[in-house]
């Protein structure tokens, strides 16, 4: 606290303010060019982050350590040391190996569990110069998609403080819209990056599965796994893309925001069955405002039981996988627990689901026949399906409402209401899952507010392997809808 006090005394509130706006290229920016110190900026954050406690976003900050970090990227920055990331903290998802601070995985047993060794995403990052600024809150294991956790807290919506944040890293969506941190890493297996970048109106990119390195990250499947990041600009998952993986960005074609020539895909018949109507009507708003800029949008089927096969194939291997998944990771980083004591200790609901669907012999559980059927048959047809688009129409992306609906309240979100009907917040990810099926690169844009004030998302993916093009083309789009504000 002293520490902050001393940095931040002499510093008006707005200069806080505008410190806390900063997106993650223009903090690293005014750094690199002098114009503030990591040290301030980092005072400023902190102090914003207590201010915003209430939000739940983060399990653990070190605010010593990180201010100390900072001192020292000034220091190296004085001594003539360049580097992308050098002095802005960043957040990390709690279920990342972060070594010298505590790592929960969203477990009251895990609470003072501190690695020796970090996450290969976390090493890059913090060979970029970047700081850890602290562990975002999230689901336990990951395992939902609303943002509840029983030990740590539900992590609140930004916009709107009783509305879910969504999940399952929910903690780094919300510190990047409320201006805590302006760059976090999460995952997503099902739609746990873009479910909480469409309801907390950010930017969240899943790049293709297995792009970005993911040892060292709580997992729930190797099939489905994939590490990504959220801030408030594509922009600044480009930063961070390049950073991860050390590929250069894609070139734009043409320099600008145009889109002339540029072929996009919908599928109505999949993505606009069972949608709440303020978000249909946003969303097509959205479709013509490209149409105006040039893009050709093509309209697609993908076929009458898509849905279905994408549902029934891939929750199938996401809870077939997990119980070895989780046992070969606690194994292979020597993490003080078992998958057994992990089982007993989780809240009732995800226990009983845990029961059902993941333990061998639970009455919902996907048989090692079913399995591989899921990725031998059900996913290369999910693949031909998508190529339908991507190959027979040409198109350089598919186009979809991120989310069916905007944030659920905080008390209705066992079961939760879309266009007018009573379902499961499973259903939360209906349209974030076909990505997930097959390892698509995906990435969530905010285009707008809903009537109260929600946050509404568009989400567009991407053929395998076509990162930097779904990147390229993302920032183009968020050019022609422009930037919708995050700070809360």
């Amino acid at each position: 606290m002293n520490d902050i006090t001393a940095v931040s005394r002499h510093m008006a509130p707005e200069a806080l303010m505008d410190r806390s706006a900063l997106g993650l290229a223009a903090a690293a920016a005014a750094i690199r060019n002098g114009e503030i110190t990591s040290e301030a900026y980092t005072a400023a954050l902190l102090r914003r982050a207590r201010t915003l406690a209430e939000l739940n976003a983060f399990i653990t900050i070190d605010e010593a350590a990180v201010l100390a970090a900072a001192r020292n990227a000034d220091k190296a920055r004085a001594a003539g040391l360049a580097a992308p990331l050098l002095g802005v903290p960043l957040g990390v998802k709690d279920s990342y190996l972060t070594k010298g601070l505590p790592t929960s995985l969203g477990l009251d047993s895990l609470a003072h569990f501190v690695p020796r060794e970090d996450a290969d995403a976390v090493r890059a990052i913090k060979s970029s110069g970047a700081l850890v600024f602290g562990k975002n809150n999230l689901v336990e294991m990951s395992y939902g998609l609303t943002g509840h956790n029983a030990r740590y807290g539900q992590v609140k919506n930004p916009h709107a403080r009783g509305r879910v944040a969504g999940g399952s890293s929910s903690g780094s969506a919300a510190s990047v819209a409320a201006g805590l941190v302006p760059a976090s890493l999460g995952g997503d297996t099902i739609g746990s990056i873009r479910v909480p970048a469409s309801f907390c109106g950010v930017v969240g990119f899943k790049p293709t599965t297995g792009r970005w390195p993911r040892k060292g990250v709580a997992p729930i499947s190797h099939t489905l796994d994939t590490t990504g990041v959220f801030a408030r600009s594509v922009e600044d998952c480009i930063l961070v893309d390049q950073v991860v993986t050390g590929e250069q960005a894609a070139e734009s074609s043409d320099g600008g925001y145009g889109l002339k020539g540029a072929r996009l895909a919908f599928a109505p018949r999949q993505f606009l069955d069972l949608v709440d109507s303020e978000v249909e009507t946003r969303f097509r708003s959205v479709v013509r405002r490209l149409q105006d800029a040039g893009a050709e949008v093509v309209e697609v089927d993908l076929g009458d039981d898509f849905n279905a096969l994408v549902q029934t194939a891939t929750w199938g291997i996401f809870a077939h996988e997990t119980m070895g998944a989780i046992s070969e990771f606690l194994r292979r980083h020597d993490i003080p627990t078992t998958f057994e004591a992990i089982y007993e200790g989780l809240k009732p609901q995800l226990r009983q689901a845990w029961g059902h669907i993941v333990l061998p012999g639970g009455a919902g559980a996907t048989s090692a026949e079913a399995y591989q059927t899921a990725l031998d048959v059900s996913r290369p047809e999910i693949q031909r399906r998508v190529n339908t688009a991507f190959v027979s129409h040409g198109a350089l992306v598919i186009l979809q409402p991120t989310t069916p609906c905007t944030a659920p309240l905080i008390e209705e979100q066992a079961t939760v209401h879309i266009a007018g009907q009573e379902v499961s917040y499973l259903a939360l990810a209906n349209h974030t899952i076909s990505a997930s099926s097959v390892g698509l690169p995906g990435i969530n844009l905010p285009v707008g507010l809903s009537r109260a004030g929600l946050p509404i998302g568009l989400e567009l993916d991407a053929p395998l392997r076509s990162d930097r093009t779904l990147l390229a083309l993302a920032r183009k789009i968020e050019g022609v809808l422009g930037a919708e504000p995050t700070a809360i």
